[in-house]
Formats: structure tokens, sequence, C-alpha cells
């Protein structure tokens, strides 16, 4: 356990895990391990002591998935994430923080306005003891700060050890090895509430902002603020829709999840064009791109790790600001809501979201809207 310092009275370590509640996590826990290429390392569930819900546990580098189902609701927990599902269908319940000291974060966040689910407590094993606690976000959506530092097992008390769904290949390269940031969407007029919430609670700084022109198509709009920590170890951009002669993706998300609540993952690569490749042949869909976003591509962007020609046959994406280039690319909702989706990024210096390609990426979004009968 480290000092809580008042230099930063909430200090961080990163991403503990993105926790999902969905309709069939046994199912879930397959296709993220054949198509994301993810590795089950735990579960949970009747066999060892979880009679109401089974959970499944998938890393991928540092980044880790847990998936939650219903067996039987007949207790608070299992009814409550079986009306979660029924009422915003799959989706992320927890964005958990892994910190050094929980009793302290969540003292500090709870005396700075933060509404506190769960009060901290340990819990244990034969595997040491985590310290856990929770905080309410934006919707439904919470943050569970987890001090694990006195644990050495697999996940978390409670759950044991797994055998990968897929078995591992020697040589097999990873498809993404860590998460980059989760964004949110919020309703009209509550992006800068929640802003003002992680820099008060949590002291996170204002990162990037997107407003007016800079995320703009013929038919929508949208601002966006970015929130992080000072060691930009967690990465929070926050949307809100914005007046447009049609309806926007923060529109359809928040009608079709029921709420706020977190729209996409951005999960790191070292190689995107591997990631792409891979995901592509095991069914994962991406977004499509004109071929004359890339007629000029070079012109602005320069040269890059990935030559325009693959770039184009990928429909991968590419932004350079000041601080270096990044490639990036977004699947389509990987649900039958068109809610939660992800994106594929490989960095090389740049700090950005990607700022040139928004009116690109957005259009592509409202053709895919289009189909649904959504804008």
């Amino acid at each position: 356990m480290t000092e809580h310092t008042e230099t930063d009275p909430f200090p961080v370590q990163g991403m503990d895990a993105v926790v999902f509640a969905v309709g069939n996590a046994k199912q879930a826990a397959h296709y993220y391990s054949t198509a994301f290429g993810m590795t089950l390392v735990a579960y949970q569930g009747p066999e060892n002591g979880s009679r109401e819900t089974a959970s499944y546990v998938l890393e991928s580098g540092r980044a880790r998935f847990v998936f939650t189902s219903v067996i039987t609701p007949v207790g608070e927990r299992g009814k409550e994430l079986a009306r979660h599902v029924a009422e915003h269908g799959d989706g992320v319940i927890d964005l958990a923080i892994e910190v050094p000291d929980a009793r302290a974060a969540y003292a500090h966040a709870v005396a700075r306005g933060a509404r506190g689910i769960t009060e901290p407590h340990e819990v244990s094993d034969d595997d040491g003891t985590v310290v856990l606690a929770t905080l309410a976000t934006y919707g439904e959506t919470r943050h569970t700060l987890v001090e694990r530092s006195g644990y050495k097992g697999v996940y978390l008390p409670g759950y044991a050890p797994a055998r990968p769904i897929v078995e591992p290949v020697e040589g097999r390269r990873r498809v993404f090895q860590a998460v980059d940031h989760c964004v949110g969407n919020v309703e009209l007029g509550r992006m800068n509430e929640w802003v003002d919430f992680y820099r008060r609670v949590m002291g996170f700084t204002n990162m990037k902002e997107f407003v007016g022109d800079d995320i703009a198509t013929e038919y929508s709009a949208l601002m966006s603020k970015v929130v992080a920590d000072g060691t930009r170890k967690v990465k929070f951009p926050i949307n809100e829709p914005a007046p447009g002669r049609k309806k926007s993706q923060i529109d359809e998300y928040l009608e079709f999840y029921g709420g706020p609540g977190v729209q996409h993952i951005a999960l790191n690569t070292g190689d995107i064009v591997h990631t792409v490749r891979t995901m592509r042949a095991a069914g994962v869909e991406f977004l499509d791109v004109p071929d004359s976003y890339y007629d000029t591509l070079g012109e602005w962007v320069g040269e890059t790790r990935v030559p325009v020609d693959t770039l184009r046959e990928l429909k991968i994406l590419a932004d350079r600001d000041e601080d270096g280039y990044l490639l990036q690319i977004f699947t389509k909702p990987v649900q039958d809501r068109p809610t939660v989706f992800f994106e594929m990024i490989e960095r090389h210096g740049s700090l950005g979201f990607g700022k040139g390609n928004f009116k690109a990426l957005f259009e592509a979004i409202e053709r895919e809207q289009a189909r649904r009968g959504n804008l």
C-alpha cells in the first residue's frame, strides 16, 4: 500500500477491469475468446458458491474483461442484474479502477460529493485479501475501487482459475494488450456536470475538448470532453449530443440503451494490421470508410508505419498531432442493440483521439444508423 499524499489525493494504478452485464456470460466469454483473442483465466458460478450469477474473467495483456449473467434471480443481486440486462441489453456496468488505498480513495471521493454504493470492505481467501469499495457515476455505471496489493490470486476471492476456451498456441500473438480509454455517453446538457465530477471527486484533469464543428457532419453533431488522471493511465471521454438535423449516434445510443452508459472501449494494440486481419477472420465487423478518405491521407498525415495502401485495404484510419500519429479502427456494435462497440488503436507518440478522423468516422456511423432506420 502506498501513502495517500496531498499532491495526489486520488492516485490510481490503472484500469482494473471492465465489467459487463450480459444475457449469457458463457457465450460472451466464447465470443471474446475467439473473436478478440482473449484468454479465459477465472470463473465464478454455482460450482464454487455463486448460486445466482455466473462470471467469466478474460484477459489480454493488461486488459481484463468480466462477463456476468443471471442463473436464478432469487436474491437482490440476481434480480438487479436481470433487471439491468432487460432494460439496457448487454453493456458495461462497472469500470473498475485499481488504487493503492481503497479506503482513502473512497473517503476522498465521498467527502467531495460522490455517491457511495458500497463502503470499503475486505474480501479474503487463501490467496490473500482485496479491499473493495464502489462509487456511482453516470447512469447506472459504477466505479469499483480495487486495492489488490495483498492478493496473489487469479482475480478476486471467490473466483477459481479456469482453463482457456481456446487452447493457447505457441507463438500466437495477442490481438491487443491494454485498455486505452473508456467512453461514456450522457444526456444533453450533462457533459460538463460529469466532467466536473471527475475533476472534483477524483482530481482528474481536462485532457481534450471537442465542441462545435470538431465533431459534426451534415446531419448530426456531438460534444466531447476527455478527463484523465495525472499519469494518463485512466482516460474517460464524456460525450453528449448536440443539436443537428437528424438523430446523432449519441441520441441513438441513449434511446436503445435506455439512458447514459459506456459507449465504447478503446484497446491498445502494437500491430493494428495483425489485429484487424485476425479479428476480421474471426467474424468481427468494422465500420467501412470510403476509398476517397485515403486519396489525400498521406498529404496531411505523412509517413506512417503502415503504408497507405494497406490502410486503405483494411479501412484503418490515421491521424497526426503535435506529438506523433495514431492508427485506429472501430467495430460495429457487438450486440443486437446499437450500443456498445470497440476501438482498436495503435499509438506512435500521439496522445489524441483521432480528431482528424471525426468527420469520416461519424459519416460511417451515420450510414450504419441509416441502415438501421435510426438516423
